[in-house]
């Protein structure tokens, strides 16, 4: 049984006779537990309606470049981000001469040249068109660009020929995607992360915290477990479900995640550090509720343990990995974090009204001792699995002596 679960999945339909098998497709990958949303080209709707894949995906179908009920009526950056995969499937010899290309002048197209998620073909052609010359060129320029290729199978053609061409069936395509997330780059390792705000008491009702969501955090926990990594997460209070298996430890405050990483942080090679940690706490607790009797109210505050800092400092360290979240001078301050606690790499992004908390997407910015990258805006499940492919390289990567 496969599991896409809490995947977003675009499913891009070409002008092919496979694009019946595509209906299908939709089902299979529902079934797994993705949400889909089909992208329909003009040659893929003279086979199949988008009737009948917004019964089947329970989703609008897409299919104008400029759709003025999308966000800011560019539904190409919409779905560009939203999408987890980009499956093609049927991916007609067209269709893959454009990608080639970079053609942006259809809707899937744009979407393929705007997004950073995976994207996958699943080829279906005449025999005679798979051979060509010209569509062998094309598909290693895809391969060179990290395009994965699901396919095509050989036999009988709706042309009558028999040979190379044929899409694959609908089950090997939703189980070739399941695979895509199952990456094993960090197969025998040990995550501790720490996720979600904290919150330090002020008297029986009231507490100091901030507006962290914990998205970031729980995505990265999931694509480490998808990495096959064991993963230990040690959350602040979030509404968020921890991702199966997943072990996840409940605290409240940041000496309460203290105690909790450095209880589990001997048993793990990777610590990665997304909570965002109350820097103070009251030094007094009322032990009743405090009534409003004055204009002002004077809370003296005490310095909290550095979680990161101390991890980093350990004699027998993990690879250990912090965030940095800054409304300003974002890689002066993070690289000044980078120095300062001692760690293996910072990763960092701008916060602010509308910017990075609460939201589903995010920009990053990864700084190492001799590595600098840029992550473009993405969702945070985009996101947690370049992060982990990324930290799982610079683990593996001899340290400088």
């Amino acid at each position: 049984m496969i599991s896409l679960n809490n995947k977003h999945i675009l499913l891009g339909v070409s002008g092919s006779i496979a694009a019946y098998k595509s209906a299908e497709l939709v089902r299979q990958l529902k079934n797994a537990g993705a949400s889909v949303r089909v992208v329909l080209t003009s040659g893929g709707a003279e086979f199949v309606t988008p009737l009948t894949f917004q019964a089947l995906s329970g989703n609008p179908v897409s299919s104008e470049l400029l759709d003025t009920a999308a966000e800011a009526a560019m539904s190409h950056i919409e779905l560009a981000r939203w999408a987890d995969v980009i499956l093609i499937a049927p991916a007609s010899a067209n269709f893959i001469a454009r990608l080639a290309q970079g053609r942006a002048d259809d809707l899937l197209s744009a979407i393929c040249l705007a997004t950073n998620a995976t994207i996958a073909i699943a080829p279906a052609m005449n025999q005679q068109m798979w051979v060509n010359a010209a569509t062998r060129e094309n598909l290693q320029q895809l391969r060179q660009r990290d395009i994965l290729q699901f396919g095509p199978g050989e036999g009988d053609q709706a042309c009558g020929e028999v040979g190379p061409g044929r899409m694959l069936e609908a089950n090997q395509l939703a189980r070739l995607t399941a695979d895509i997330f199952e990456t094993g780059s960090l197969s025998g390792h040990t995550v501790l992360l720490t996720a979600g705000p904290t919150q330090e008491s002020i008297d029986p009702v009231r507490y100091l915290s901030n507006r962290s969501s914990g998205k970031m955090g729980y995505a990265i926990a999931q694509a480490a477990i998808e990495a096959g990594a064991k993963v230990t997460l040690i959350s602040g209070p979030t509404a968020l479900a921890a991702p199966p298996r997943v072990e996840r430890i409940n605290v409240r405050s940041a000496q309460q995640m203290f105690d909790a990483v450095m209880q589990h942080v001997t048993n793990s090679d990777i610590f990665i550090s997304t909570a965002a940690v109350a820097d103070y706490r009251p030094v007094n607790i009322a032990g009743q509720k405090i009534k409003k009797t004055e204009d002002t109210l004077i809370l003296e505050l005490q310095r909290n343990p550095d979680i990161l800092a101390r991890v980093a400092a350990l004699e027998n360290a993990p690879f250990t990995v912090g965030f940095a979240a800054e409304t300003e001078s974002l890689e002066q301050h993070a690289r000044e974090k980078l120095e300062s606690k001692g760690v293996d790499m910072i990763i960092a992004n701008l916060v602010g009204e509308d910017i990075a908390f609460e939201r589903d997407e995010n920009t990053l910015l990864i700084l190492a001792a001799d590595n600098k990258q840029q992550l473009a805006t993405a969702s945070k499940r985009v996101l947690g699995r370049q992060l982990t492919d990324i930290i799982a390289k610079q683990k593996n990567t001899p340290r400088s002596i």
